[in-house]
């Protein structure tokens, strides 16, 4: 049975000087308005995983499809260019919104893809750095984005320093997907981003949640999320946070009261393994999130097996939310749990 720890801010949240995440989807839903590409993804119905796990129903948000790009990271970093894109386009050419300017970032795959995706579609450049741990595959795709990939560092934080560092030196825009102090404005909008995902759910779903599981990296999601279901449902359902055993980092954060960068090994959930949190992520989870869920190595990858087995094939990080239910997380029998698969496999 999977490790938990009740959080002791849940309704309260910390003194961190960072904005809570938004959790009006209006806004994004009014811009993704205007893209042809973009399509509501699927809300999935698994009886058998639910007998299987023994609870009452499993509701999945399946993202692996979001707008040709794989994960629900599409509806990110795309999401803040489009933005800037707004700002200033005024009537004139969309493709050409953004010409001449530069958007880097560090990536695990998934965040870097919606970069390179929204500066192609806004005419401006994108530059991902990568550490030595992503696959090649990803770095294959980005290329094909159109993006330059420099290699550097041994871990998602040694990559997102350097990529800090050439911002710096050559006047790009910093677009990372994680908060800490003096830089919250950019990750804000990539995380308003993802409320889409929350808001089609909330529409799709035949009743509300009694459980909503859902897997964290530095946070993002799981915080963009939880805003929104609090927003909609208010204080019902239980919104438990799941993070790989090699990077507890929100978890830790909410024991010690504040941003804690944690160690640990490389993590087969690689989208997921990131050792400090991002702080707007930790202030709404800090409010919002009732439990935190540790999930070994070995627990990601059996919860991959099952789901494959039910035809729905993604990898150690897409299925980690739902992973912890499959590894014994133990809920109620009459349990209406929601949960997102939040990514393809990686050959996809």
């Amino acid at each position: 049975m999977p490790v938990t720890f009740a959080n002791p801010h849940r309704g309260r949240g910390l003194a961190l000087d960072a904005p809570f995440p938004c959790d009006d989807a209006k806004g994004v839903a009014d811009l993704l308005g205007q893209c042809p590409a973009h399509q509501e993804t699927p809300l999935l119905s698994l009886p058998t995983l639910a007998a299987h796990c023994g609870v009452a129903q499993i509701h999945l948000k399946d993202e692996r499809n979001r707008m040709g790009l794989g994960s629900f990271k599409a509806l990110g970093a795309a999401h803040a260019i489009a933005r800037a894109a707004w700002d200033v386009v005024e009537g004139g050419d969309w493709s050409k919104a953004l010409a001449g300017r530069t958007f880097v970032t560090a990536s695990a795959g998934n965040h870097g893809l919606s970069v390179a995706t929204g500066a192609a579609l806004f005419g401006a450049q994108a530059v991902i750095y990568l550490a030595e741990t992503v696959p090649e595959s990803f770095a294959a795709r980005l290329r094909a984005k159109g993006a330059e990939v420099v290699r550097e560092g041994t871990d998602y934080e040694a990559s997102m320093d350097a990529a800090e560092t050439a911002a710096v030196r050559n006047g790009w825009t910093l677009l990372s997907d994680s908060s800490w102090p003096g830089y919250t404005a950019l990750p804000y909008l990539v995380m308003e981003g993802y409320l889409q995902l929350a808001a089609e759910a909330a529409q799709q779903i035949p009743a509300p949640p009694t459980h909503i599981l859902l897997q964290a990296g530095v946070g993002g999601l799981a915080a963009a999320v939880a805003a929104h279901a609090r927003k909609v449902w208010g204080d019902a359902p239980q919104i438990i946070v799941v993070e790989p055993e090699a990077a507890p980092a929100l978890m830790e954060s909410i024991r010690a009261g504040n941003v804690v960068d944690t160690q640990g090994p490389v993590s087969a959930m690689g989208r997921l393994d990131c050792k400090t949190p991002s702080m707007i992520a930790l202030q709404g989870l800090a409010r919002d999130a009732d439990l935190f869920v540790i999930l070994t190595e070995e627990e990601a990858a059996a919860a991959v097996v099952t789901l494959q087995n039910e035809g729905l094939a993604t990898t150690p990080s897409g299925g980690a939310g739902i992973g912890a239910l499959i590894a014994g997380l133990d809920l109620p029998e009459d349990a209406r749990v929601f949960a997102i698969l939040s990514e393809g496999p990686e050959d996809a």
